[in-house]
């Protein structure tokens, strides 16, 4: 093949993706980051963070409610809207606990886990067979040598990514 043809071929196919990218994102069933969104729900409301776990640190609430807003922002066309979206999501801290794992021969933890549950109300307003109330619980561990206070920040955040991930994923992209 020539020099010439092959940039001509390049050329027709960086056009073709081009004119078939708009198409693809203006009908919002489908996007890059795996949301599949009806074209009638244009917003989203996420309410403040409830918690009921003694042990969850205060600002948790704040941070579990701004971590999914700022999902929704990056990874969604949605506007967030203080009350009345079409899609809205109730959240609530349950449990907060570090418990020991893999325990040494003489009864000592090698390590701890810190686990964190948060409840989630999910309400479609325009398909109220998406909607749904489910628990998601994930777990970070750190060294018994390590205290709680030194390595929460970093288990938190930890933790916080990946329940937001399964938010989304439960809520937006329907796994």
């Amino acid at each position: 093949m020539s020099v010439s043809v092959l940039n001509s071929f390049k050329t027709g196919l960086i056009c073709f993706f081009i004119l078939l990218l708009p198409s693809i994102q203006s009908c919002k069933v489908y996007s890059f980051t795996g949301a599949s969104i009806s074209p009638d729900i244009k917003t989203a409301n996420v309410k403040f963070f409830t918690n009921i776990s003694p042990l969850a640190p205060p600002t948790l609430t704040q941070t579990l409610t701004e971590a999914l807003k700022d999902k929704l922002n990056s990874q969604t066309s949605l506007s967030l809207v203080r009350s009345g979206g079409d899609l809205t999501y109730e959240g609530q801290i349950t449990n907060y606990v570090t418990n020991p794992i893999a325990i040494q021969g003489n009864e000592v933890a090698a390590s701890n886990r810190l686990t964190l549950t948060v409840s989630i109300k999910f309400i479609n307003a325009k398909d109220e067979r998406q909607n749904f109330e489910k628990s998601f619980t994930r777990f970070a561990d750190f060294p018994s040598s390590s205290s709680l206070t030194a390595v929460e920040p970093s288990l938190i955040d930890e933790i916080k990514q990946q329940l937001i991930q399964d938010i989304f994923n439960a809520s937006i992209a329907n796994w």
